[in-house]
């Protein structure tokens, strides 16, 4: 009972936090390692677990999902889920220590594109305007990332595209959740069919991220862009030194 409260309200917190900001998988994988779950499941089975929250945070948010640097909402969805599918089968196929040592070191780069964004994208567009064939190539790393961990691959995104000039951090917010959704999508078909679950511990888990990611999903809708941002940049720090303690102490 204790294992399956607490996968319950790891799953709400998480669905939360990607509705909000990303990053729900820094508190829905360790709850599923402490229940004694091996990494790579406890991977899978995290994807799985939030896939629906992510579903119920892409239905409320529907009515913003815009174009992102001059760029429609279907091509971005078709080279995001591309780069799932590539990511998860890598996943499958890499062993987890040498994805363990990689992780900060990704999740650093995302906070810092994310704390500079607004000032970057402006230097940017004065001197460069991103073509199609870069943005397609940035989307598509972030959508492999997504299929291969999906931890703070929200944050990367929304840092990318407001490096590249995409616009301020909550508007990008429903086009980010629809897009990491996407990803999700593709990488839990190939989880699914290669047995990588454990459905025990995964539905408790599941009906919190739904519950979270419903309430989380209104809750941005109604914060502030400076509130948003700012809770980005907590979660983006806070996801980057964990995983940091994580791999090296």
């Amino acid at each position: 009972m204790y294992d399956i409260l607490l996968l319950f309200f790891a799953g709400l917190l998480a669905g939360s936090m990607n509705a909000l900001a990303g990053g729900g998988s820094f508190v829905s994988l360790p709850a599923l390692i402490s229940v004694g779950v091996p990494s790579v499941a406890a991977n899978a089975t995290s994807t799985l677990a939030l896939f629906p929250g992510g579903l119920a945070s892409s239905w409320v948010y529907r009515d913003g999902v815009k174009s992102v640097c001059g760029v429609n909402v279907v091509p971005i969805a078709i080279v995001t889920v591309l780069g799932g599918v590539a990511g998860s089968v890598l996943l499958l196929l890499t062993p987890s220590r040498i994805f363990d040592g990689i992780l900060p070191w990704l999740l650093l780069v995302a906070t810092l594109m994310l704390a500079a964004g607004p000032r970057l994208s402006t230097k940017l567009r004065t001197q460069v305007r991103p073509n199609i064939l870069a943005f397609a190539t940035v989307q598509f790393l972030l959508g492999l990332y997504g299929g291969y961990f999906g931890g703070a691959v929200g944050l990367m995104m929304l840092a990318a595209w407001s490096v590249l000039g995409g616009g301020e951090i909550k508007s990008l917010n429903p086009t980010r959740m629809v897009m990491v959704t996407a990803a999700n999508a593709v990488a839990v078909v190939v989880f699914i069919l290669a047995g990588a679950i454990v459905w025990q511990q995964c539905i408790s888990m599941t009906l919190g991220a739904i519950i979270g990611g419903w309430i989380g999903a209104h809750v941005g809708r109604r914060l502030p862009s400076s509130i948003v941002r700012m809770l980005t940049l907590g979660v983006a720090l806070l996801t980057t030194v964990v995983f940091f303690s994580r791999a090296y102490l």
